[in-house]
């Protein structure tokens, strides 16, 4: 995710071709989320924070974006749980992580990202892109200092799931299809994918200066890895 993060500074890379807009559900009629495994036949597993991973892809934009470079940030604090049942579409999850514990352009996460995200990246702007994203404008730190996320409806089979995330940044909630590969070792699920969403769609105002000339797209890719370990 969720959700979630900006800012800018200069370095000439290429600039993300635009990309076709998420795939977002109707939003007018919330679906009901899968109940929480507080029935018999729920087997729980719980979010392991040192195992999982999730990052967030920031993209700069405008008339002067090889002015600008382009951002990770990482997160390594989710935390909760996941249930399922022998009948998948009956299984559900919910996690969040706190926006304060953002890592702003770890080198190993933008090396790991590739050639658009170049790893010399001064401390002083690093700091600077923290305070941005964390303002009032974009996630409103102070009020809001969680991302949330929960399953609005599962679909499929473990083998090919069709999951449509709830996403909560600020106090907006929007509907996520969320692509997923789930695999289930023994003790141990892992369920990893990647989804993008729109800043706008959450309240967030993104970052642009110069009358949009140096910007912050709007778009955001988010890739996660969850390891979660059986309770």
């Amino acid at each position: 995710m969720l959700l979630l993060c900006l800012g800018l500074v200069a370095c000439p890379r290429p600039v993300r071709p635009p990309a076709p807009a998420p795939e977002v559900p109707p939003q007018p009629a919330p679906t009901q989320p899968a109940p929480p495994p507080g029935e018999a036949g729920a087997t729980l597993y719980q979010i392991d924070p040192q195992a999982s991973v999730l990052h967030i892809f920031v993209y700069r934009g405008g008339t002067f974006a090889r002015l600008g470079h382009n951002h990770v940030m990482t997160s390594k604090s989710l935390h909760g749980r996941v249930w399922m049942r022998t009948q998948f579409p009956a299984s559900g999850f919910e996690l969040s992580f706190p926006v304060a514990d953002l890592i702003v352009d770890d080198a190993d996460a933008r090396r790991a990202a590739g050639a658009d995200f170049p790893t010399d990246i001064p401390a002083a702007d690093k700091e600077g892109t923290r305070k941005n994203m964390l303002r009032k404008e974009v996630l409103d730190a102070e009020s809001y200092p969680n991302v949330a996320v929960k399953s609005a409806t599962v679909a499929g089979s473990l083998q090919a799931p069709k999951i449509t995330a709830r996403i909560t940044i600020k106090d907006a909630s929007r509907d996520v299809v969320v692509p997923t590969n789930i695999v289930v070792n023994g003790d141990r699920l892992t369920a990893s994918g990647e989804f993008d969403i729109l800043q706008t769609d959450f309240g967030m105002k993104p970052f642009s200066v110069a009358l949009g000339a140096l910007e912050v797209q709007d778009r955001l890719r988010v890739r996660f890895n969850l390891v979660a370990a059986k309770r």
